[in-house]
């Protein structure tokens, strides 16, 4: 059973949003995160239910192409709308495959390696080969995905946002890698962040703020948010 909390933010009566952090080719965690969503709704009906990915689908993990795969087949959860937002490895994962330099050798220090592999891929062959491997309605699909999501009182984005800059405002390298600015701000930002990115043991609830990054790649969680009304819940994976 979900144990809820007060949550800085607020959804009008009726709907609800549960919101995925950093996947990082975790399917398996994906895929009980998901059965675990389903599961819920069975318990507890909702008349407006939304689903949000908040990006990091590829790299480090084992099955990147997976990740990808199970989120190009539809909606995951049945009747349930599905957002899909950009992470700033998918971002440094299509620059590489453009063939931009910097961005291949950053890709393979940021987990790339793993990625590549997933698709039938080596790393060591040349930087010319590499996006053979990658079909392009794979590329396509995370070229398309959705830079911000806003729900009621809350603004969904991977990294966060700059203080201080009105929302429409945004530059998109900050909201995909944003840090210590946004992570240590007090200010009111008018609206709820949830986010990812920057991983902890636990999710982080801030005034202005709810952090779900909890590494599930690195030996942690994969966390879900379910946020209704002015309260918020966690499932894990």
């Amino acid at each position: 059973m979900v144990e809820f909390l007060q949550s800085p933010g607020s959804l009008p009566a009726g709907q609800r949003v549960y919101a995925i952090g950093d996947v990082h080719g975790c399917d398996d965690k994906l895929a009980d995160i998901h059965r675990q969503i389903a599961a819920d709704l069975r318990a507890r009906p909702c008349k407006a239910p939304l689903l949000v990915h908040l990006g990091d689908y590829v790299d480090r993990g084992p099955d990147s192409r997976g990740v990808v795969m199970r989120l190009m087949a539809g909606d995951p959860i049945r009747g349930v709308p599905t957002v899909n937002l950009i992470g700033n490895h998918e971002q440094t994962m299509l620059d590489a495959l453009s063939g931009q330099g910097a961005a291949m050798t950053d890709w393979m220090i940021s987990g790339g390696r793993e990625a590549l592999a997933s698709w039938g891929g080596d790393a060591d062959a040349p930087r010319s080969e590499w996006a053979a491997h990658v079909p392009e309605d794979h590329v396509r699909f995370m070229r398309e995905l959705a830079l911000c999501h806003q729900v009621g009182g809350y603004f969904f984005v991977h990294a966060g946002i700059r203080p201080g800059v009105p929302l429409a405002e945004q530059a998109k390298q900050d909201m995909l890698s944003i840090r210590q600015s946004f992570l240590y701000s007090e200010a009111d930002l008018g609206i709820v962040v949830v986010h990812g990115h920057t991983p902890r043991e636990a999710p982080v609830i801030r005034p202005n703020r709810i952090g779900i990054d909890t590494g599930a790649v690195f030996g942690g969680w994969l966390t879900c948010a379910i946020l209704e009304e002015d309260r918020v819940g966690f499932l894990y994976a």
